[in-house]
């Protein structure tokens, strides 16, 4: 998880183009992939194909999203989003980056080997992801758009 906290805050911050974001996320998949030969049944091939046309869509996503929250005539998080957003319009964009954060865990889960070892896991892996992007969405906006601003 902290990899891909580091990947989106990356995104966020550094004002790279979407193809330098990926480039950056490969070369921390690969020193994920580094640490984990230590463990020799288990093996992670990363399937880019399968996994680059998601993470590009949300990449995609997050930056246009803080560039609008950037650009908001206020400051701070709750200010520049409700600028933005509405409540809803805000609880759906973190609910589909979160969803699609999902999509990618689950394309990930194709390229361990041996993938008897995460085949039944992924499916149910995926819907309990994506049913917690749904609760976490909503508890966002309710921080942002319905507590009162001090």
């Amino acid at each position: 998880m902290e990899k891909e906290v580091r990947k989106d805050a990356f995104a966020i911050q550094s004002g790279a183009g979407i193809d330098e974001l990926l480039d950056y996320a490969r070369q921390a998949d690969r020193a994920f992939v580094a640490q984990l030969e230590r463990f020799p049944l288990v093996r992670l091939r990363i399937r880019y194909p399968d996994l680059e046309p998601i993470r590009r869509r949300r990449m995609e996503r997050l930056v246009a999203a803080a560039s609008a929250l950037r650009r908001a005539p206020w400051r701070g998080l709750r200010a520049a989003a409700r600028a933005c957003y509405s409540a809803t319009e805000f609880e759906t964009m973190v609910a589909q980056h979160l969803g699609l954060y999902a999509d990618e865990v689950h394309a990930l889960g194709g390229s361990v080997r041996p993938a008897a070892l995460v085949a039944p896991l992924r499916a149910p892996l995926r819907a309990m992801m994506r049913k917690q992007a749904g609760s976490l969405a909503r508890e966002v906006a309710e921080l942002l758009y319905r507590r009162p601003m001090r």
